[in-house]
């Protein structure tokens, strides 16, 4: 049982445990690893919107979500496409008419890949 951000007892999983506050060292390795090189003045304003990240973070985990099921699809999925009708197209003579090179019924490209 936790208690909520209103203060009343809770009973619900906790997903992630608590997490103390990242250190300056914490935010230099990341850093490091993301291979950014940071300023100090960078270091300093990034380890507090980190650590104001993981503060928000930790009130949104205290919220009781028991009753909600687990999705993995935050917005109702549809199809927007329509549907593939068969239909009447242009006439190739329409189609290939402006093609700057053509070879028989086919419009002819420079190649972008060797031939090996």
């Amino acid at each position: 049982m936790t208690l909520g951000v209103s203060g009343k007892a809770q009973s619900h999983r906790r997903y992630h445990p608590v997490m103390t506050a990242l250190t300056r060292a914490d935010v230099e390795h990341v850093a490091h690893l993301a291979r950014l090189g940071l300023t100090e003045d960078e270091l300093t304003r990034l380890e507090g919107q980190l650590n104001h990240i993981l503060d928000q973070y930790a009130i949104l985990a205290e919220l009781p979500t028991d009753d909600i099921p687990p999705t993995a699809q935050t917005i109702e999925l549809e199809n927007i496409l329509r549907e593939d009708v068969v239909r009447p197209s242009l006439p190739l003579d329409a189609v290939i008419g402006n093609a700057p090179a053509r070879q028989g019924d086919y419009i002819v490209v420079p190649a972008i890949l060797d031939e090996r």
